[in-house]
Parts: structure tokens; C-alpha cells; sequence
């Protein structure tokens, strides 16, 4: 089989797997503090290069050497992933408990079922009881829940409850004109963002949740705005555009390949024959 035909079959599967990422991305874009996925593309000869010393090929062939070479060795592949997480556009909301980030890096924790995740999704709300949680339930942790076990709560009394920029929170309750000082938020930096996975509800699970500390004096928090997607929708859709063109491209020379090679050397053989 013709090498171009490994090369475009290669091609063809990474663009669907940027429209995958893409369609994904673009699924996102009114999701608060969602983080765009990219995709890194590469080729099998610099992975095989990479890699090889671990693989049991000690007794490979001339033969395969060369198949290795002349076919696959230019394919595109999709070597990995991540995560942009530059800071995206804030929406001034006025809720209380709206709150976004201005900095890169640092994230709000929260307590699930499967344990602490983190999350850049300032959209928090009171529930029944009091507590903070997000919108789906999940409670917002302190700074000092690693020490207490504590969650951050607020009395019905309350009334004006406000954030500094630090992450501190401070209330008035009725029939006192003086601030009462009340939890800080959990905010915490992660030695490496590359190693947090997506968790689902715009969660990510730490590498190492019990080793988080909290970020103090980060000056980085803002209330009463929301921190929206930082997915661009006219980069996004021109690139799902390209992507449509590249697939009926690597189509044609996969029809080209497949079709009128294969029948070029079909009529060679017949008349050397004949």
C-alpha cells in the first residue's frame, strides 16, 4: 500500500480529533471559568525515537526497519494535551457570592463526595443550612479546613456580607454596625496545573490534595463578578473550519491513493503482460 496513504489516514484521524477537542471547547464557552483544552501534535518517528529504548524490539528485521521508515514515519499523531489557563473575561454580576480570580494558577477548593477538587467557578451560593457550596452542592472550603474540619457558614441574621481581596470575608449582623470578621476562602496554587485531571461539574482533582496549602495575601479576588470561559469563539469556529477542509483533503488523496494509483499500476502489469 502507497506511503502517502498511511500519511493521509494518520491526518485525517488527528483533525477528527480536533474537532473533537474543538466541539468540546466550543460546548464550554458560557461555562464560568471553564479552561480551554489544547492538543500538541507530533509524529511517529520523533515518538518511536522517544520511546523505543523501552520497547522488546531487540531482534527487528531489516524489513520492518524499513516499513517503519517509509510508511508511518511522518504520520501525525496527538502526543498530549493541556490545559491554557490564562485568565478569562469577567462579567460583573453584584451577587454576593459571585466571586472570581485574577490570577492565573489559583484555584477555589471545594468538598465532593470523592474528595477535595478545585475549580475556578466563583458562582457560589448558600444553602439551606447556611453554607457555602457551589451549584451543584459541593461545599466551598476555608483556609483552615485542613486544621478544623470546618465549612464556611453564615447565620440568617446576616445582612451585608462582604469579601476583600484577599479572600477574608467579614459581615454585619442586624442591630450592629460593626463588620464581624468571618472565614477566609481556600485558595491554593498547585505545584504543577499540568498534573490536575478534569473531574467533571468544571472540577479538578489535585495531584496531591493533602499536601494543598492555602495562598495568603493574594490580592487576587474580586466579588460580585463572575470569571467566564476563556474559549475564543472565532478562533474556535475558524479552526473547526480548517479542520472540515484538512479531512475532505486527506479524503481526496486517500481516494487518490486507493483509486487511480492502484489502477495506474494495475494497467502497467496487464500490458508488461500482454
Amino acid at each position: 500500500m502507497q506511503n502517502g496513504f498511511y500519511s493521509a489516514a494518520g491526518g485525517m484521524v488527528m483533525q477528527f480529533s480536533r474537532l473533537d477537542n474543538i466541539t468540546n471547547n466550543l460546548a464550554n464557552l458560557n461555562t464560568n471559568g471553564y479552561k480551554r483544552q489544547d492538543l500538541v501534535v507530533g509524529d511517529f518517528l520523533r515518538m518511536y525515537q522517544n520511546e523505543r529504548d523501552k520497547l522488546p524490539l531487540e531482534n527487528q528485521t531489516k524489513d520492518g526497519a524499513q516499513f517503519i521508515h517509509r510508511s508511518v514515519a511522518r504520520v501525525p499523531q496527538i502526543v498530549d494535551s493541556y490545559r491554557d489557563m490564562s485568565v478569562g473575561a469577567f462579567a460583573a454580576t453584584g451577587n454576593t457570592f459571585d466571586v472570581a480570580i485574577k490570577e492565573e494558577n489559583l484555584f477555589f477548593s471545594v468538598l465532593t463526595p470523592d474528595g477535595v477538587k478545585l475549580t475556578r467557578d466563583g458562582s457560589f451560593v448558600l444553602n439551606d443550612e447556611g453554607v457555602l457550596t457551589t451549584k451543584q452542592g459541593h461545599k466551598v472550603l476555608p483556609a483552615d479546613y485542613f486544621k478544623n474540619g470546618n465549612f464556611i457558614t453564615f447565620t440568617s441574621d446576616a445582612t451585608t456580607i462582604e469579601l476583600d481581596k484577599n479572600g477574608k470575608f467579614s459581615y454585619l449582623v442586624a442591630g450592629n454596625e460593626k463588620f464581624i470578621p468571618g472565614s477566609a476562602l481556600l485558595l491554593v496554587e498547585p505545584e504543577s496545573v499540568r498534573k490536575l485531571k478534569p473531574s467533571g461539574d468544571n472540577l479538578f482533582t489535585p495531584d496531591k490534595a493533602d499536601s494543598l496549602e492555602a495562598i495568603k495575601g493574594s490580592g487576587a479576588i474580586s466579588q460580585g463578578f463572575v470569571e467566564k470561559s476563556n474559549v475564543n469563539a472565532i478562533k474556535s469556529m475558524v479552526g473547526m473550519i480548517e479542520a472540515h477542509r484538512l479531512v475532505g483533503m486527506y479524503q481526496k488523496v486517500m481516494d487518490t491513493q486507493m483509486n487511480d494509483m492502484n489502477r495506474e499500476a494495475i494497467d502497467k502489469i496487464a500490458n508488461t503482460k500482454g
